[in-house]
């Protein structure tokens, strides 16, 4: 699988909590590293701050074996923070703005080599806050004409309709949790309460080839291009730790899923056990190659 080079474009960051505690993420990083885990060769997008910070991530990304030649490096901007406040046991999040990853070069993109194996193209909502990352990732959609996965975040105040209508037009497989399947489909006019009816009229409004619906402890469900139905059973979470990262978990068995070509229902029930075993971890990552190991062998995919 070496040879598959699915472009994961957005943000690289570190959730800064008011203990002094950081702890490294970003929803696309996140899922870069569980594919390098799995034996793809991802290249990941991003930009960083010439600064602490910035060199701990080459360095963990180093250490992890990725590739580093899609990181940019930023001057005038520092690597992306979120300040995490936590009161009587409940986070609240501060995405700051201006933030080396809402500057990705697209002069830079621009000379990633077209000639790389690269089926799909991965992107978030975040890292479109700014025009300088969204004319970026609209240079990489239009030099690769690849299937492109994207995977919704509402952090508000950083999306707009405008912005995410743009964005999902061009996609091919979109993943969302149910809330905000809830809070678009009010956009056009859907006033049904029930979940399928309106993943259905959002296909019907995108024309996408998948959507993919998580519901937390609850499972998920598919919609594809025949408005079929696919679900998949929740998956007990053995030693539960945190669910920091287990929707991005869940995108990285997708897209693994989308590559192989799997049956949909194989592709949410797998997603699935890997969000809930990333659920039995403290953060969003690993650096345990066994559990990767674990499940490619389990679904009969080999990493060479």
């Amino acid at each position: 699988m070496r040879s598959l080079r699915p472009i994961i474009f957005g943000e690289v960051l570190f959730d800064v909590f008011d203990t002094g505690s950081e702890v490294l993420g970003g929803a696309p990083f996140n899922v870069a590293w569980h594919l390098q885990g799995f034996g793809l060769n991802p290249l990941m997008i991003s930009r960083i701050g010439k600064d602490e910070r910035g060199k701990r991530i080459l360095r963990y990304m180093k250490q992890w074996q990725m590739d580093l030649s899609g990181m940019q490096q930023d001057d005038q901007h520092p690597t992306g923070i979120v300040s995490v406040q936590v009161q009587q046991g409940q986070p609240t999040f501060d995405i700051v703005p201006d933030q080396a990853y809402d500057f990705i070069d697209p002069k830079v993109v621009n000379r990633i080599p077209t000639k790389i194996n690269t089926p799909l193209i991965y992107h978030g909502s975040l890292a479109l806050r700014q025009k300088p990352s969204t004319r970026a990732l609209n240079t990489l959609i239009t030099r690769h004409k690849s299937d492109i996965f994207v995977d919704i975040n509402l952090r508000d105040p950083w999306w707009s309709l405008e912005t995410l209508d743009a964005v999902i037009r061009k996609a091919h497989f979109v993943k969302l949790n149910d809330a905000e399947l809830r809070q678009l489909a009010k956009n056009w006019s859907q006033t049904s309460d029930n979940l399928p009816t309106m993943a259905k009229a959002f296909m019907q409004h995108y024309d996408a080839t998948a959507l993919i619906v998580t519901l937390g402890a609850e499972g998920a469900f598919m919609v594809d291009k025949d408005q079929q139905i696919h679900h998949a059973d929740p998956v007990p979470v053995a030693h539960l730790k945190d669910t920091v990262g287990a929707g991005d978990a869940f995108s990285a068995v997708s897209i693994l899923g989308f590559l192989q070509q799997w049956p949909f229902t194989d592709l949410l029930q797998r997603a699935m056990a890997f969000a809930s075993a990333i659920c039995s971890i403290q953060g969003a990552t690993t650096t345990n190659r066994a559990l990767y190991q674990k499940y490619l062998k389990e679904w009969g995919v080999h990493d060479g």
